[in-house]
């Protein structure tokens, strides 16, 4: 007999290779960034993908389905971060088995193929399986125990249904409201050696009994009330932790200790130069770069928001672990290839970005490692005395100035048995906060509880409607009228408005009713087919079930329209000249200007953008009609349809031919290419390690841009008194004579140096035989003090300095000693006890040190106090 699947790799492959046979479709991985749902941060669960099908606003063309998907909790309710590495099973990073019916098979077949699967292909010891059972779930307790043969002490009924309410570990909701069911979940029993009790008792969180798998029977709709109706449907959604089930299979209680985790943790060990292979470190470095490197892979960029925020702080985890260690250069990035080589072949995406992962990784690692050893010293001087406790202000110091983040300083903390003070941050957080809105308003939108049907958009071949309010909300609450002056949302049943999507902007334009007129300022989905018109009541009152007139915004539609039908030709274009590796990581349309995130690892170099602005204006003077085709996904992708990695495609898309260019679009375009009118980049930069950012105009924005430019270049002319054909080589001789003058000018000042040294050498005192300058040289800049001083202590030999100059509101200050005093004083602390004097900071090496200070007034007094500090010191 064969033996059973043992690997993660054969264990992922197994897993679809099963259900495959049973009928199921095998749908790969789906990105951990949510495609189209505002509610969750990432990826979480395998049914993420899913959801909208559960919810019945998308339909698949299959009824069964299987997926392993990668998984992320590091932010939120789902936040593992701080466990990661100190317990046997938690991850940011996690893979899950599922296998889901969209209203096709149920219990019976859910239950008894994860048997057949446990037992008979991974061959799991029956007697060690464990299930549990909603309490009132008569028909899953059945099975398993008069059709599966599970004896019924080692099925558990877990729940309590009182009063019509459903609470229980064992009972499923998506929400408080909608698709929801019972449970039934499978457990292994590691054995009496290990602590912990079955399910159900009051020792279950224990270790002795794991839960490795989890069947979720959608069968009932949630009301209100509390109540619950049968779905016309049933569902089911399972999901099995991989890393679980490899523990299990390997014979190992840790997933740390799987044949995966072995390999990243001797990486890990292999790059940071230690042998202590069971270092909680090497597991978090192991954890955190599978983490770090699908976000990067999917598209995540670190950054001080969002996402972006929550990468940074798990890439600046595993840096201060390997810190730890005693790595102190770059080595996270290193690990990729290690992880490609065993995740590679089950994720392609992670294969085919691993050079940008890893150019990623490696620039966010040298951009920490600046502010890393300097953090390290604050956190070490901090509780140097011993405390038990780090206050709230050198916690927020150290986020706010070094980018340490609070979980990041708790760690370090954690592992020396000082507690931080959290209630301190949080108050020094919200006075940041509070100034930041005081600076400027910041909006975010509450999720709205929207549960009527969805609405028509009309908006491709109309700009005005007819249409009936159908739901309002201010403050985010349900109400049934807005009155006059009042921010609000409404939802039409019919809307010619486009919600904002795929880098598009929503539309503006206004609502009608009678008297009434809502004023509407932004279009955003509350689902992904309902459109919510945020704005203002401007004159009289909206009131649900009124009839309206929508009526959208067209010269702001038409700008828009003509910069999202810019940006496809610019996509294009930009495969073309660059190559075919250029990938889309981003975009935005608005009515003024596109702006486009691309993958490719070189800036563009201006004969480039040459190129590019010449292919897309050719496609606008061919002045081609635009096609759009709705079809069915498999027909669009035979079309060779550009499709974007990361974008949600339903059932059936649109296929949109713009000049050469053909990509799946739901925005808004122009008829003709020419409509475009005319296409000019305006700027282009890296936003990124391995991304790049291209923006550009069309149409009145590209001609109010150039016409900007050329009033720039005849104002330039003018000053320098030159004909424009003429102006390049004015303004070249005009820079030569300015550099002459600066050497010139350079040359005085080191004369004026040597001959000020002279002078204030003389001025020296002496404090038991070394010589003591604290002196102005008004005027001076930082290279003439830097020189002056050097002359000084060339000249006195044996010297302590400070020179400093004012000019105007800020104050220069150098500080020299002689090499031969520097174990007594220090250049850098001299300074700064100066320079704090006269509003400023500095620092620098024992010999030579600079600041700078805010506060002239002072500075005479501050070089007075140089004797007396330098005395101390002698």
């Amino acid at each position: 007999m064969s033996q059973p699947p043992n690997t993660v790799a054969d264990i992922r492959k197994s897993f679809l290779d099963f259900f495959a046979s049973k009928g199921h479709t095998i749908v790969p991985s789906s990105p951990l960034v949510p495609a189209n749902d505002p509610t969750l941060m990432f990826t979480n669960s395998g049914m993420v993908q899913f959801k909208d099908v559960f919810l019945g606003t998308d339909k698949r063309p299959y009824v069964r389905a299987a997926s392993v998907q990668a998984c992320l909790r590091a932010g939120g309710k789902h936040n593992d971060l701080e466990n990661v590495g100190y317990t046997a099973r938690h991850h940011t990073f996690f893979e899950m088995l599922g296998n889901w019916s969209f209203g096709d098979y149920f219990k019976r077949e859910s239950l008894k193929w994860a048997w057949e699967l446990l037992t008979e292909v991974y061959r799991l010891p029956p007697d060690r399986l464990w299930a549990t059972v909603y309490i009132d779930d008569d028909e899953a307790y059945d099975i398993w125990t008069k059709e599966i043969g599970l004896p019924p002490e080692r099925v558990v009924r877990i729940g309590d249904n009182k009063g019509g309410k459903y609470q229980s570990d064992n009972f499923w909701m998506m929400a408080d409201t909608g698709p929801c069911g019972p449970c039934s979940e499978i457990f292994y029993d590691h054995g009496p050696e290990v602590a912990g009790g079955p399910p159900g008792s009051p020792d279950a969180d224990g270790d002795r009994y794991i839960e490795i798998w989890n069947n979720v029977f959608m069968q009932f709709d949630m009301q209100e009330d509390g109540s619950v109706r049968p779905l016309p449907a049933p569902c089911v959604d399972t999901g099995m932790g991989l890393e679980r089930l490899a523990a299990i299979l390997q014979g190992v209680h840790s997933n740390y200790e799987i044949d995966l985790f072995q390999r990243l943790i001797a990486a890990a060990a292999r790059e940071t130069g230690t042998d202590e292979l069971d270092s909680p470190s090497l597991k978090v470095i192991a954890d955190h770069i599978r983490a770090c490197a699908f976000l990067v892979a999917d598209g995540v960029i670190p950054s001080n928001e969002g996402r972006g925020y929550v990468q940074r702080r798990i890439i600046r985890r595993a840096i201060r672990h390997g810190y730890k260690l005693g790595r102190k250069t770059p080595f996270f990035h290193k690990l990729v290839p290690d992880l490609v080589a065993l995740m590679g072949e089950a994720y392609p995406n992670l294969a085919a970005n691993a050079a940008r992962v890893m150019d990623v990784l490696k620039t966010e690692e040298e951009r920490f490692y600046e502010t890393l050893a300097h953090g390290m010293e604050i956190l070490d001087h901090a509780l140097a005395d011993g405390q038990r406790e780090l206050s709230g202000e050198v916690a927020f110091k150290l986020h706010d100035t070094y980018g340490f983040p609070l979980d990041l300083t708790q760690d370090v903390c954690r592992e020396r048995g000082v507690s931080v003070d959290t209630a301190g941050f949080n108050a020094a957080m919200e006075r940041q906060k509070n100034q930041a809105r005081a600076a400027g308003k910041f909006k975010m939108d509450r999720v709205l509880d929207y549960t009527g049907a969805g609405n028509t958009f009309v908006g491709y071949d109309v700009l005005e409607t007819q249409a009936k309010i159908v739901a309002l909300y201010r403050d985010g609450t349900p109400v049934v009228e807005l009155k006059a002056d009042e921010e609000g949302v409404v939802v039409l049943d019919t809307t010619p408005f486009y919600a904002e999507s795929g880098g598009q902007v929503g539309d503006s334009g206004e609502l009608v009713a009678g008297s009434a007129r809502f004023r509407v300022d932004d279009t955003q989905k509350i689902k992904a087919d309902v459109f919510g018109h945020h704005g203002r009541v401007a004159e009289g009152v909206l009131a649900v079930g009124d009839h309206v007139t929508a009526r959208v915004d067209t010269q702001r539609r038409a700008a828009t329209m003509r910069h999202h039908s810019a940006t496809h030709l610019m996509h294009k274009a930009l495969r073309e000249v660059l190559g075919a590796h250029v990938q889309q990581k981003g975009s935005l349309v608005t009515p003024e200007r596109t702006r486009f995130d691309f993958a490719h690892n070189a800036p563009v170099t201006a004969e480039q953008i040459r190129r590019i602005e010449a292919i897309v204006n050719a496609e606008i003077l061919a002045n081609t009609a635009t096609q759009a085709r709705v079809m069915d996904i498999e027909s669009a992708q035979k079309t060779g349809a550009m499709m974007l990695f990361g974008e949600k495609y339903g059932e059936t898309v649109r296929v949109l031919d713009i000049g050469s260019s053909r990509e799946l679009c739901g925005g808004t375009h122009v008829q003709r290419t020419g409509d475009i009118g005319f296409f000019k980049v305006v700027s282009e930069g890296g936003v990124a390690a391995g991304v790049r950012r291209i923006e550009a105009v069309a149409g009145e924005a590209a001609l109010a841009h150039v016409q900007d430019l050329e009033d720039t270049v005849m104002q330039a002319a003018a000053l320098l008194k030159s004909p424009v054909a003429e102006l390049t080589g004015r303004m070249t001789h005009t820079l030569e004579q300015l550099r002459s003058l600066e050497r010139e000018l350079a040359a005085l000042k080191g004369k004026l140096a040597s001959v000020q040294g002279d002078e204030l050498a003389e001025r020296a005192q002496d404090l038991a035989g070394v010589k003591v300058l604290a002196a102005r040289l008004d005027g001076a800049d930082a290279k003439t003090l830097r020189e002056t001083l050097d002359k000084l202590k060339d000249k006195l030999k044996h010297a302590v300095i400070v020179l400093g100059a004012a000019d105007g509101a800020k104050v220069q200050l150098a500080a020299g000693v002689t090499s031969d005093l520097t174990a007594r004083v220090k250049a850098g602390e001299l300074v700064n006890f100066v320079a704090q004097q006269v509003g400023g900071k500095g620092g620098g090496k024992p010999d030579l040190a600079m600041a700078g200070g805010t506060d002239p007034s002072r500075l005479d007094a501050a070089l007075a106090s140089v004797p007396a500090w330098v005395a101390e010191r002698l």
